[in-house]
């Protein structure tokens, strides 16, 4: 990949080149072409990830301080590396917080420290190429002889230069306390893994300087230049290139600004270099007052805030304050006349020039001839207002405004600043830069066939006066003339003769030509002869247009790069962006102009990219792509004022068809025709329409557009400007839609939800109407946007749940162009998907609620009133689309695997601990129950003792399996709702997927049965891509999912069996509820929960577990029937605790999907049938 010809930042045209120096066999040259490629991709890169410094990384909050001050010190950590890591090492809790920090975050810290060390490794090689220069490694060639070349002093001072930038850039963009705490970071995670690093010199390098850019910070002392002095570089050398800085105008730019009123601006990008430079000999800033006043004197007389690099502006008035050379050099420029007078020459230069180019941009006025005869004025007229833009906008702008003199300057310049003005001059200047340059560059593509086609007409001319002199051709009143024939025929030969490739020798000839015939018509008196007077002016007017011609030369394209260079506002220019998008606005066709601006700024991405592109480096493709981005997402920003302007209208629209516009009823009454008709109402949304059509012409207006290297579609440019807005108000409307009270008495869940699914209708409603109007995709716009706001908000809330977390920057959701926005978190969840979830959980909580599986829905214990049916998942539905359903059915999903991976942590750490008490309980209770097929003696004693042993171990069991059995509920209502959806909506696609997954069962139990017959392999992705649909589609059963891999645990089902039955007598079968509920209100269970929390719990474990435990109960059932039946008092009734047993058997059979037959293998039948005799009596 190639930048077009190079003319930026040093905008050198080639003639001015010693190419010499740049030769691929010059080593000397190339290894410092190199260094420098280098240097800006260095640059381009700390800019880069200045953008994605990880917050956690500043420990701005009292929480993450608290959380990882510990395991993130800055370089106290050096002083006693042993006390950090052992503290870390002897407490679980940091050790754990340790690894989770280094898995998400090495990534992103190596990268910080691979760019920290290339600097380094950057100063250390111009040492290194210095050193060589020194010692003679390159033939003959020296310091000295390299800044006498036009190329080598521009590379030597660029070197040092862009190691000075780099410097300041770290400081101003990557805070010192960060920078020291992703060093340490970095050591300790990735140090010793690498052989060649040289993380002790990176850390010398690098250390906080104590510089902070805040107004309430003061700078520290003796910075910059203590910091600059960490790594030395020769004095001499550095002497010698602010000498050559000093004197010479290295990039040759006064040819393109010969005013000396343009001087400063000519040498702008020179004294940039000289300012970054000076901190490397701070001498002569404190002490040198002659040099720098000769500093001052030509490179600031007029001007004090000027841009280092790539629009970061510096104050000389407050970054030269400690220096006293510099302070009073500087003080000629910054007295009060002299700022009175700069100020009123260039604020009483902006009507002049504004209506000068104003004048040039009228229609018909630049044209080809015009342009060429006034070539020099109309350069005359760039130089002007591009010099009082660049003043103005420098001097203006809010530069070091913590500084009381600056401050006090810049607001005395502001008095007499219209920045209306001045936006409407950039706009104009910049389009007329355009057109001039489409002209030259057109001009130049046809400028040998123009001056082919030119001597072609007008040797034609001559040829044929030649014949009419003859003779021999008629020509009313024309005598023979044999003199006049011989001389126009020579003349013609004479234009045939003239060579486009000798431009010097022609040109001249021309002129010579040109006077001839002047002569020629006044010595033979020809101008009495209308006829042959047109053919001698013509020919004339060819032989100028030739001249003129010939002297278009690439030069003038080259002085136009320079002039119109506009590197210095690529940051200040966003203090106009305001502007812009109110004019855009109120003239949405003032985006033609735009353009040109958006295309005057893409020319300074040739500053940071001239140099890569001359050493041919690879690391050409990614600075430019990062610049053009950065271009790209301005443009973006500007525009997106259309798109805002549009939803504004679109509101009007909503509020309009949703609270004002009546639905036209099938029949009506011919006398309510009128009535019914709503034609005020219609009126104004067509009007409102055509607003919004109006609009999107605007943007439809600008052509397809190269900014940098990339294209920007003005189609594409509007549909994600629309993009854009559309995730804006859907985000914010389900941000602000979803905030819940929890200490309200009644849940506000229903009509919350009411509210929002009336604001996304009627916001659907009203897209799909002006749709055609604006010539996008409404619908499908609308799915992919909403779709994907749900989905990056249920990752990121599911984070909590993740040891590796997917950051924003990481998220496959996240667009730098159509961004997500994040709001600040209102409670413990992160956002409206996690608010959601947790208002779901509390009204449906298995301490204040029963759940009745036939109704489907949740009622209160207390007041036994209804909380929570059907109708909420279809208004859940409604509210938030299906996207929305099984995105909290996801993070459900992620709830269950947190309990059970704290359940598996509770059964392994204590429960089922080898040596614990549980273990030698059940050891001792086992051999009672080692044979399930026998009875147990004396089973009430011997049961009521096994619950009592262990009636106190059972809180975190209890908790676990209540609260995966509540979620499980949840789960399968969404998937019911799911799938009733999926049926109403979407027929096929339901019955393609369940004849898909029965397909895919089949042939997996075709398998099983004879190993012979295929199975879907690691590489058949079908279980994995099928999965999703299913769920989406509510083609699943939640209660018999796997959700966390388990290894082998011995008793697990002995242990889940007594578990059961101790809490079995909390319970009690209610014959009007058809099921289990708590005894005692007070008591934190629930029938339905707990059994569909047991089977999920037995589910995650082998089979042998669900049953062994099954065996159990069915041997508690029969042992405690067989007691009570030959007990003492021989009562064949059944006992409560058997009946919620025997209860318990058959909700696990329904709930599990499991046959009559399956739990009859563990209780006779004729027990069942007892139990259903007492339940329905």
């Amino acid at each position: 990949m190639r930048i077009s010809k190079p003319v930026s930042r040093a905008h050198i045209p080639s003639s001015f080149a010693g190419m010499d120096f740049l030769a691929e066999n010059n080593l000397c040259g190339q290894s410092i072409l190199k260094l420098v490629s280098r240097g800006n991709a260095i640059v381009a890169e700390l800019l880069r990830l200045s953008d994605f410094i990880p917050s956690i990384f500043k420990l701005e909050s009292k929480e993450e301080k608290e959380k990882y001050s510990f395991i993130l010190p800055d370089f106290a950590y050096f002083q006693g590396p042993d006390y950090y890591e052992k503290n870390i090492d002897q407490n679980q809790e940091l050790q754990d917080r340790d690894e989770e920090f280094r898995e998400n975050h090495i990534e992103i810290v190596t990268r910080f420290y691979k760019v920290f060390e290339s600097i380094h490794k950057y100063v250390m090689d111009l040492k290194r190429f210095l050193e060589d220069l020194e010692e003679g490694v390159f033939i003959q060639q020296t310091v000295e002889n390299v800044l006498l070349n036009e190329d080598g002093k521009q590379l030597l001072s660029e070197s040092l230069y862009l190691y000075g930038v780099m410097l300041l850039v770290v400081d101003l963009k990557i805070e010192g306390v960060v920078r020291e705490r992703m060093l340490v970071a970095f050591h300790r995670y990735s140090a010793h893994t690498s052989v060649d690093s040289n993380i002790d010199d990176v850390c010398k390098l690098l250390r906080s300087t104590g510089y902070q850019r805040s107004p309430v910070v003061r700078r520290p002392p003796k910075y910059p230049e203590e910091y600059f002095s960490r790594i030395p570089i020769s004095e001499t050398f550095v002497d010698m290139v602010i000498g050559r800085l000093r004197s010479d105008d290295i990039y040759n730019q006064i040819s393109a600004f010969p005013s000396p009123e343009h001087r400063s601006t000519a040498l702008a990008t020179q004294a940039g270099m000289l300012y970054v430079i000076l901190f490397f000999s701070p001498n002569i800033l404190h002490n040198q007052q002659a040099q720098m006043r000769e500093i001052v004197d030509k490179h600031f007389p007029d001007n004090w805030v000027i841009s280092m690099y790539m629009g970061i502006t510096v104050n000389l008035c407050e970054a030269w304050e400690p220096y006293k050379a510099a302070k009073t050099a500087l003080n000629n420029t910054l007295l009060p006349g002299n700022i009175q007078q700069l100020s009123s020459r260039g604020f009483g230069r902006v009507p002049l020039v504004s209506k000068q180019v104003e004048d040039y941009l009228v229609e018909g006025t630049l044209t080809e001839e015009f342009v060429l005869d006034n070539i020099a004025k109309l350069m005359n007229c760039l130089r002007d207002s591009n010099a009082t833009i660049r003043w103005i906008i420098l001097h203006t702008a809010p530069v070091a405004d913590f500084h009381k003199r600056c401050k006090q300057i810049r607001d005395e310049l502001c008095m007499n600043h219209n920045p209306q003005k001045l936006f409407l001059l950039l706009l104009n200047t910049a389009q007329f830069e355009f057109l001039l340059k489409e002209m030259f560059k057109k001009l130049l593509a046809d400028k040998q066939l123009k001056w082919e086609a030119y001597k072609k007409e007008g040797a034609e001319r001559m040829a044929e006066l030649g014949e009419v002199f003859s003779g021999t051709k008629p020509l009313t009143r024309v005598e023979k003339n044999e003199h006049l024939q011989a001389w126009f025929t020579e003349m013609s030969s004479q234009i045939t003769s003239l060579s486009y490739d000798d431009s010097t020798s022609a040109g001249r000839k021309i002129s010579q030509l040109i006077q001839a015939l002047d002569e020629v018509q006044e010595f033979h008196q020809l101008e009495t002869n209308l006829q042959v007077k047109q053919f001698l002016e013509d020919t004339k007017r060819f032989l100028i247009q030739m001249l003129r011609t010939i002297n278009i030369k690439e030069e003038v394209l080259t002085t136009l790069e320079i002039v119109a260079d506009l590197s210095y506002a690529w940051v200040l220019i966003d203090s106009y962006t305001g502007y812009m998008q109110e004019n855009i606005k109120q003239r949405p066709a003032l985006v033609i102009k735009l353009r040109a601006t958006f295309l005057k700024m893409s020319t300074a991405l040739q500053l940071p990219c001239q140099r890569i592109d001359q050493a041919t480096s690879p690391d050409l493709a990614s600075v430019s792509a990062y610049y053009s981005r950065e271009l790209v997402g301005y443009v973006r920003k500007v525009m997106q004022i259309i798109p805002q302007s549009m939803f504004i209208v679109l509101h009007q629209i909503i509020d309009i068809l949703t609270n004002r516009m009546q639905e036209v009823p099938t029949r009506l009454d011919k006398d309510k025709m009128k009535e019914a008709a709503q034609l005020d109402a219609r009126y104004e949304v067509a009007k409102l329409t055509h607003d919004i059509s109006v609009y999107t012409e605007g943007v439809l207006m600008m052509k397809t557009t190269l900014v940098g290297i990339i294209k920007i579609d003005p189609k594409q440019l509007l549909e994600d400007g629309i993009r854009k807005e559309l995730v804006q108000q859907v985000a914010l409307a389900l941000h602000n839609g979803l905030i819940f009270n929890p200490k309200a008495k009644t849940s506000e869940l229903e009509p919350k939800l009411k509210a929002l699914t009336e604001r996304l209708s009627g916001f659907r409603r009203s897209f799909e109407y002006v749709q055609d109007y604006v010539n996008i995709y409404g619908l499908k716009i609308w799915q992919e946007e909403v779709s994907r706001i749900i989905n990056f908000n249920v990752e990121q809330e599911c984070n909590s749940f993740f040891r590796q977390k997917v950051y924003e920057w990481q998220s496959i959701y996240q667009s730098q162009s159509i961004p997500i926005p994040r709001f600040p978190p209102v409670d413990s969840s992160v956002n409206f998907i996690g608010r959601l979830a947790q208002e779901i959980l509390r009204v449906t909580d298995y301490r204040t609620t029963t759940y009745i599986d036939q109704m489907n829905a949740w009622y209160d214990k207390k007041t036994t009133q209804e909380l929570v049916n059907l109708k909420l998942w279809e208004q859940l539905k409604d509210a938030v689309d299906v996207f929305g359903l099984s995105a909290v059915d996801r993070l459900f999903s992620f709830m269950i695997v947190q309990e059970l991976q704290t359940f598996l942590k509770y059964l392994t750490r204590f429960l089922l601990r080898p040596g614990g008490p549980f273990l030698k309980l059940m050891a001792t209770f086992g051999q009672e129950l080692s044979n399930p097929e026998r009875l147990i003696a004396d089973a009430p004693k011997v049961y009521a003792q096994m619950m009592t042993s262990c009636a106190k171990i059972w809180g975190p069991y209890l908790d676990c399996v209540m609260k995966v059995g509540q979620l499980q509920l949840i789960k399968k209502q969404i998937s019911l709702e799911l799938n009733r959806s999926c049926k109403v909506e979407s027929k096929l696609l339901c019955n393609s997927l369940m004849t898909l997954n029965q397909s895919v069962l089949t042939a997996i139990e075709a398998h099983y049965r004879d190993p012979s017959n295929p199975y879907p392999g690691e590489d058949n992705a079908i279980l994995y891509e099928l999965t999703p649909y299913l769920e989406t589609a509510g083609i699943n059963d939640p209660v018999s999912k796997i959700f966390v891999t388990t290894s082998a645990v011995k008793s697990f089902g002995l242990a889940s069996f007594m578990f059961i039955i101790s809490q079995l007598t909390k319970l009690e079968y209610t014959k009007s509820l058809g099921s289990m509920k708590s005894r005692r209100p007070i008591d934190p269970i629930d029938g339905p929960p707990f059994v569909a929390g047991c089977i999920s719990l037995l589910h995650q474990f082998h089979p042998d577990h669900t049953h062994q435990c099954l065996e159990c109960l069915g041997q508690y059932v029969r042992s405690t029937v067989e007691a009570q039946a030959t007990g003492k008092d021989k009562n064949p009734d059944l006992t409560s605790d058997t009946v919620s047993a025997l209860s318990f058997l058959e909700s696990f059979a329904a709930y599990g999907h499991l046959p009559r037959r399956a739990v009859e293998r563990y209780v006779p039948t004729y027990i069942f049938d007892e139990f259903k005799h007492a339940v329905s009596v």
